[in-house]
């Protein structure tokens, strides 16, 4: 029995077919999903998700969003979700640097959603590096 996996960023359905497994960080670790998995909805965190598909497994650098898994689908909503291709290594870098001198300027205890904010944005970043470079040493 087939899995489709469907993942949507609000900017655009990024993936929607059938595929063998789906491997995605959740918020205790790794979560795998096969065909026929118990149904579940969880969040998901920052980091990669790979998918199978005949033998080929592909991987996407994800941000922080939900997981629907049904019996024979999975659904992925994501604030980002980037293949090593997308992502300008250059540029991601620039963005976590600008992104750590914000927090550096930030009062912790007084400007927590900016705080918070900016974390999430040095998440996203090291995430893609990690893919990136991941994949460069392949």
């Amino acid at each position: 029995m087939p899995l489709k996996l469907e993942i949507v960023t609000p900017e655009a359905r990024i993936f929607s077919d059938e595929v063998d497994t789906v491997v995605l960080p959740g918020f205790e670790g790794e979560m795998g999903v096969l065909p026929s998995h118990a149904p579940l909805v969880t969040t998901l965190q920052v980091g990669e998700l790979r998918y199978t598909k005949g033998g080929k497994t592909t991987e996407l650098a994800v941000g922080e969003g939900l997981v629907e898994v049904t019996g024979s689908t999975t659904r992925v909503l994501t604030d980002m979700a980037l293949s090593s291709d997308e992502i300008d290594e250059k540029a991601v870098e620039e963005a976590m640097e600008r992104a750590k001198h914000s927090l550096e300027s930030l009062k912790h205890g007084e400007q927590q959603e900016e705080v918070a904010a900016v974390m999430a944005m040095i998440q996203r970043s090291a995430a893609q590096l990690q893919l990136k470079r991941k994949r460069k040493s392949i």
